[in-house]
């Protein structure tokens, strides 16, 4: 989909990091307690910057679309766009108190139907009750997640393990990212066992 197959046309990079803009990515959050680094959304320019006499390939755009190469994000970016996923478009800043007068939801013209939006939340669903996330199948709360493994180092010995989600899916009120950083590739307790616990902490304590 991001770079093509055979006679199916790719997005393209330009497009991806047009979208990843449009969900946040690529600029800090906007509340001053709460900004950030940007992050990076490497494209033919960085890599001509970073990496003088080496054009960008059809390579890149492929790493590029499953989150690896140059890609950098942060948590903050990352549970905002997945709330504007459980949402259908509304992008919520982040903040510590509510204010008086502020409205912490704006809505992004993305150009998505709402169709697409729900093809995606569905497959986050599904994520749970047949893919990589079963874990966190569980009665007390219907979940929807995205899990990701980002590689470390040049070795690879270590990895990122994150999980990022909403929940209830039927009628989506949080969104959450969970990062369990720099932990052994073959470690079986990543991010989506410290979701789990914490859901039915949640649901034990409600």
């Amino acid at each position: 989909v991001g770079g093509g197959f055979e006679k199916q046309a790719g997005l393209g990079i330009a497009r991806i990091k047009k979208y990843l803009e449009l969900f946040g990515f690529g600029e800090p959050a906007e509340n001053v307690f709460l900004s950030g680094e940007a992050g990076v959304i490497p494209d033919p320019d960085w890599k001509d910057e970073n990496f003088p006499n080496d054009p960008w390939r059809i390579g890149d755009t492929y790493n590029m679309s499953i989150g690896q190469y140059g890609l950098l994000v942060t948590p903050i970016q990352v549970v905002r766009a997945v709330s504007a996923i459980a949402s259908g478009g509304k992008m919520v800043e982040p903040a510590i108190l509510l204010q008086d007068g502020t409205e912490p939801i704006k809505k992004i013209d993305t150009g998505i139907s709402a169709d697409y939006f729900q093809i995606v939340r569905e497959g986050m669903r599904q994520g749970v009750t047949t893919g990589i996330a079963t874990a966190l199948n569980i009665p007390e709360v219907k979940v929807a997640v995205k899990t990701g493994t980002a590689e470390v180092g040049i070795t690879k010995k270590r990895v990122n393990s994150w999980v990022i989600g909403f929940f209830p899916y039927e009628k989506p009120r949080y969104a959450f990212a969970v990062m369990m950083e720099k932990g052994p590739r073959d470690n079986t307790v990543g991010a989506v066992y410290v979701m789990r616990q914490f859901l039915q902490w949640v649901g034990v304590n409600a």
